[in-house]
């Protein structure tokens, strides 16, 4: 995946040049062509496409109790299989318009964004900033990330912790940064100076954005998907030590080049966790997580490889996190349904409060 990304962005030359014709074309026609790119890319990702699947329907699959989801999606009338497929598909169809989406954004950094996105629970938001102390905007690398962060950065004082370890991702960070969306780079602030930085946004009453399915091999233990894996635990770190609340947010795209973001409920973790029990208000966060994955799973960017983050150690609670996580998507699996069906997600931002 990153090395087709790669193939855009290693040139900026040719970056600028694609930009600019991309942000000539009309909406129709320039999402008549992503629909073609997206075809294009599912029919020749080859390995990508069948790992992509595979972990789709591992872990949706026992979301829903059936492993390897062999029934997943048959509660909308379709097959598993054809679920699976559909999905998929969607999958790469997503990639070329987010992909169309930035590359207008660099061409046109001025733009107005306001057309694009529809934002429900806002109040959220506004209610845990009244406290003083900021809050924590967590969230899924989900629907067109770098497009949310960046309508973010022009309503409120927002930071970020990002990655610039991967070459062909680098450029597209460096030109969101230029265009006004601070963030940290992870791999070039040392821990303590990383966590101060953060702290001291908080205590300025900012906005930290925080992407908790965040992954590298050194982070603390945890659960997700109900499985034993690393995840960043920052999140919990601000939100025990200094008490600041915790929004979840995730956005997602509803048709063609329209978006709908959404704030959920706060969440106090220094009210539900000692200062001791970071591991435990992560893998909370984490069932959070899983839950806004599978309401839009093909929006999800990390498909390709998620499989490598799973652990094979045994966890003490692993049986316990697998069937709360259950549990949950069964109660959340009505909402989305209601969704299809032309309901808001209402319901689904208020599931989110209750643990």
């Amino acid at each position: 995946m990153y090395e087709w990304i790669g193939k855009i962005t290693a040139d900026a030359g040719r970056l600028d040049v694609i930009g600019r014709w991309a942000a000539c074309l009309p909406r129709p026609v320039a999402l008549a062509a992503c629909q073609m790119l997206g075809r294009a890319l599912y029919d020749r990702a080859g390995s990508v496409r069948e790992r992509v699947k595979a972990n789709m329907g591992e872990l949706l699959g026992e979301l829903q109790g059936h492993p390897r989801g062999e029934s997943w999606g048959e509660s909308q009338g379709e097959s598993g299989e054809s679920r699976l497929e559909a999905c998929c598909r969607e999958y790469f169809l997503h990639g070329a318009l987010g992909l169309y989406e930035v590359l207008v954004a660099f061409s046109d950094p001025k733009q107005r964004l306001d057309r694009f996105f529809t934002i429900e629970g806002e109040e959220y938001l506004e209610t845990a900033l009244a406290s003083g102390r900021g809050a924590i905007l967590f969230t899924p690398h989900l629907g067109n990330f770098f497009y949310y962060y960046w309508l973010l950065s022009r309503r409120y004082p927002c930071l970020t912790v990002g990655t610039t370890d991967s070459p062909e991702i680098r450029p597209v960070y460096e030109r969101f940064h230029r265009m006004g969306c601070r963030g940290l780079d992870y791999d070039a602030t040392s821990p303590s100076e990383l966590v101060r930085k953060l702290r001291l946004h908080l205590e300025e009453n900012g906005l930290v954005f925080l992407h908790g399915d965040f992954w590298r091999p050194h982070f603390p233990q945890a659960h997700f998907f109900g499985r034993p894996t690393r995840s960043p635990g920052g999140t919990a770190l601000l939100a025990l030590e200094m008490g600041v609340p915790v929004v979840p947010f995730y956005g997602r795209r509803i048709r063609g080049f329209e978006h709908r973001l959404v704030f959920c409920p706060p969440i106090y973790l220094h009210k539900e966790f000692r200062p001791h029990e970071r591991t435990e208000a992560t893998n909370r966060l984490n069932r959070l997580l899983a839950e806004m994955i599978a309401w839009v799973p093909e929006q999800w960017f990390y498909w390709f490889n998620v499989h490598e983050r799973w652990e094979k150690r045994a966890m003490t609670g692993a049986a316990t996190e697998g069937a709360m996580s259950l549990k949950r998507e069964k109660t959340m699996s009505v909402h989305r349904e209601n969704a299809a069906n032309g309901g808001s997600e209402t319901a689904l931002r208020a599931g989110f409060s209750q643990g």
